[in-house]
């Protein structure tokens, strides 16, 4: 009978320990991924809740996401880079130059009048980083990048038609190289948080805002500025905000080999392409709503363009010289990230 138990307990361990091996081998890993915006953004819904579905389906249910939006896992939106990066959370969508002076060479893709499109910029941002600048990201596994749809501006009254308009009016300015850009176009730069705008404008704290219209949308920009400024289609914005989507590269290292090729498939150039385009699609539906409300829009003439153009200039010279300053060699990587954006139909 004593026999008997033993060989009874003996077939029970195995099975269990069958069944912890099966259980290990279907286990579900769930990914934290943070970032700084509502639910209700375009980019929750139509880029990243996308792209959690399309992991989910790939690894089987293997890989899911828990999402943490508007920095619920704490912090403020410049510290999302550190907090993946140290684990915080294992994958996060930051705008990496809220950290002013900290990623100089990506930087090259804030500068003004370069840009046309996010599809264009967002893969020519992939390759230059591979290339250029993954000194600026280690710690992570950069998954894709991407630009939003170009900054315009957008204000509270005042008709901006021509350069000297822009004398000294306050307009809100998205990163460090937005604000060095509307001070050289003679305007006075405030940095603040996008969700900060709405208010600040509403009560005169600035008269306007350089901003996306995708971003105008969310905020009601459409209700609250009665005018707005535009380059023409044709024309690159006067300014653009470089975003990464990355994963703590100790997460990802102890991913199995299925589930690694699940997040390599779903990285690159083609995603970041896919991101780009994506963020391209939010303009149209937005600035709608302002030519319905008979908001007046402005739209730079080639000439007026052509002087914005040369007075933005010393932003560039700038950035330059600070590159250099840090033993890089700004003048062949600002020549380089023109060679790319050509490369993808800039």
């Amino acid at each position: 009978m004593k026999r008997f138990k033993v060989r009874m307990m003996l077939v029970v361990a195995a099975m269990l320990m069958g069944s912890g091996v099966a259980g290990a081998a279907s286990e579900v890993v769930t990914l934290k991924v943070a970032h700084f915006l509502p639910t209700s953004s375009n980019f929750h819904r139509f880029v990243l809740l996308p792209w959690c579905d399309k992991i989910g389906k790939e690894s089987g249910g293997s890989l899911k996401c828990q999402i943490y939006p508007s920095m619920q896992l704490g912090g403020a939106p410049s510290q999302l880079f550190d907090q993946v990066r140290d684990g915080v959370a294992d994958i996060v969508w930051s705008l990496p130059t809220y950290q002013a002076g900290r990623f100089t060479k990506s930087e090259v893709f804030e500068l003004p009048f370069l840009i046309r499109t996010s599809e264009a910029g967002s893969q020519a941002l992939w390759d230059y980083i591979q290339k250029d600048a993954q000194d600026e990201f280690k710690g992570v596994k950069l998954i894709f990048t991407h630009l939003n749809d170009g900054n315009q501006l957008h204000l509270g009254s005042r008709q901006v038609k021509k350069l000297e308009d822009l004398k000294g009016l306050k307009l809100r300015a998205p990163t460090r190289i937005g604000s060095q850009t509307l001070a050289a176009l003679g305007a006075v730069p405030v940095q603040m948080p996008a969700p900060s705008v709405p208010e600040s404008i509403s009560k005169g704290v600035v008269d306007g805002a350089s901003i996306t219209w995708e971003v105008s949308t969310a905020l009601k920009l459409q209700e609250i500025c009665k005018t707005h400024t535009e380059t023409a289609p044709n024309q690159a914005k006067h300014s653009y905000a470089i975003f990464v989507f990355a994963m703590n590269q100790a997460k990802y290292n102890g991913l199995p080999a299925n589930l690694k090729k699940v997040i390599d498939q779903n990285s690159g150039p083609a995603v970041s392409k896919w991101a780009g385009a994506t963020h391209d699609t939010f303009t149209a539906p937005a600035r709608k709503i302002a030519v319905d409300r008979h908001n007046p829009i402005n739209i730079l003439s080639d000439a007026e363009y052509k002087r914005w153009v040369k007075a933005a200039e010393p932003v560039n010279e700038g950035w330059i010289k600070e590159v250099n300053a840090k033993g890089g060699n700004g003048k062949a990587l600002l020549e380089d990230a023109k060679l790319l954006l050509k490369k993808y139909g800039n």
